[in-house]
C-alpha cells in the first residue's frame, strides 16, 4: 500500500516569517536577510516593466530597492501571516512605484539623448552676458588699436581671411609679413583688454 504524499513545509516560508517578526522587533540583521532574500525575486519580477524613457534614468535595481525599503520602513505596523502575503506586500509597492514613475513619464516630455560635440541651440542668459562683457572688452580694446591693426585683426578674426588675402587688403609685400602684422595686432589688442577698466 501506497501512501499519500505529504506536502513538504516550506522553510523558507517560516524563515520570511521569523525573519519578519525579528525585523519588527528592530532586528535590523533579520531586516538584511529579507532584504537579501526577497530583492532578487522583485527584481525579476519588475525587469521589463519600466516605461520607456525611465530605464535611462533609473535603473530597476533602484526602483526595487527604494520601494522594497520604503515598504519596509512601515515593518512594525505589517500584519502578515504567510510568506506568500509578504511577498505581494512588497510586489504591490513596487508594482506602485512603477505606476507613480509611468504617470510621471506620461506627464513630462520624452528625454533626448544630445550626442556629445553637440552645439547649444540658444545662447543661456550667462552665456549672454558673459559674452556681452568680452565683446564689449574687446570692442573697446579694439578702439584703441592703430588703423592697420584694427583692419589686421577684422580682416583675419571676424572675417577668417588667410594672409595672402590680408597682405594684398592691407598692401603688405608677403603673406608672412601680413602675418606678422596679425600676430603683433592681437598681442597688442590681448594687452588693452587685459587692462583694468
Amino acid at each position: 500500500m501506497t501512501r499519500p504524499i505529504q506536502p513538504v513545509p516550506d522553510r523558507n516560508a517560516e524563515a520570511s516569517l521569523n525573519l519578519l517578526l525579528k525585523a519588527q522587533a528592530g532586528d535590523a540583521e533579520a531586516l538584511e536577510a529579507l532584504l537579501s532574500r526577497y530583492l532578487p525575486r522583485l527584481r525579476h519580477w519588475a525587469s521589463g516593466r519600466l516605461p520607456r524613457g525611465v530605464g535611462t534614468t533609473l535603473d530597476t535595481a533602484d526602483l526595487v530597492q527604494d520601494a522594497v525599503i520604503s515598504a519596509l520602513r512601515h515593518v512594525h505596523a505589517l500584519e502578515i501571516r504567510t510568506e506568500g502575503a509578504l511577498q505581494v506586500y512588497l510586489r504591490r509597492s513596487v508594482n506602485d512605484r512603477i505606476v507613480d514613475l509611468s504617470r510621471r513619464a506620461a506627464r513630462g516630455p520624452s528625454p533626448v539623448e544630445c550626442p556629445a560635440g553637440a552645439a547649444a541651440g540658444e545662447t543661456s542668459p550667462l552665456e549672454a552676458a558673459v559674452g556681452a562683457q568680452a565683446l564689449e572688452s574687446y570692442e573697446n580694446a579694439l578702439a584703441t588699436l592703430r588703423e592697420e591693426e584694427r583692419q589686421a585683426i577684422v580682416l583675419r578674426v571676424e572675417l577668417g581671411l588667410d594672409y595672402s588675402e590680408i597682405a594684398a587688403q592691407l598692401g603688405k609685400p608677403s603673406a608672412a609679413v601680413a602675418r606678422a602684422t596679425v600676430t603683433h595686432a592681437i598681442a597688442r589688442l590681448a594687452g588693452e583688454m587685459r587692462r583694468p577698466g
